[in-house]
């Protein structure tokens, strides 16, 4: 009996919640309150990227791993990047941290830490007030490693006693 009543108010609660929400429309459809339409500003600002991807083809293990990506503001208002982000610590983006303005060029640079070896897929994300809004570059490649070297010395004798066999 106690869990039909305590249901039963449940209910009755949810319902109520409810009724309540729909009594506070902004526009209840006779006339009282305004309707509310948001509409987010468009930004004239265009981003347009030369390119999207940079394909290192083969590095060497500790070769240089910087690349660039240029772009130009084709908008009617000025170009700001809010935010450059690499996905990981190993990518690290540099961006232009004035405003681009109409008609202008300006470049993102990205380092990448070619001490890991290994194939590359990374990517940078660029935040702007650019009609896109977000932009995705992405780099790849192959890290090979260095050769191992040698460090026995090749004119030397050996020093020590020589080592017998029994048997």
């Amino acid at each position: 009996m106690k869990k039909l009543i305590l249901t039963l108010g449940l209910v009755a609660g949810l319902s109520a919640l409810t009724i309540a929400q729909d009594g506070h429309s902004a526009n209840d459809g006779h006339g009282h309150g305004a309707a509310t339409t948001e509409t987010q500003p468009t930004s004239l600002a265009d981003i347009k990227l030369d390119k999207t991807t940079h394909d290192y083809g083969n590095l060497k293990q500790g070769e240089n791993g910087e690349c660039e990506f240029k772009f130009t503001n084709n908008g009617k208002e000025p170009l700001v990047i809010t935010n450059c982000m690499g996905s990981c610590g190993c990518t690290v983006p540099q961006c232009p941290k004035e405003p681009i303005l109409p008609g202008k060029s300006g470049v993102i640079k990205v380092k990448y830490d070619t001490q890991r070896v290994g194939g590359i897929y990374k990517t940078v994300t660029v935040n702007s007030n650019a009609k896109s809004g977000t932009q995705t570059l992405t780099i790849k490649g192959n890290i090979e490693a260095k050769p191992v070297e040698e460090t026995f010395p090749q004119n030397s004798t050996p020093t020590g006693a020589p080592v017998e066999k029994k048997g």
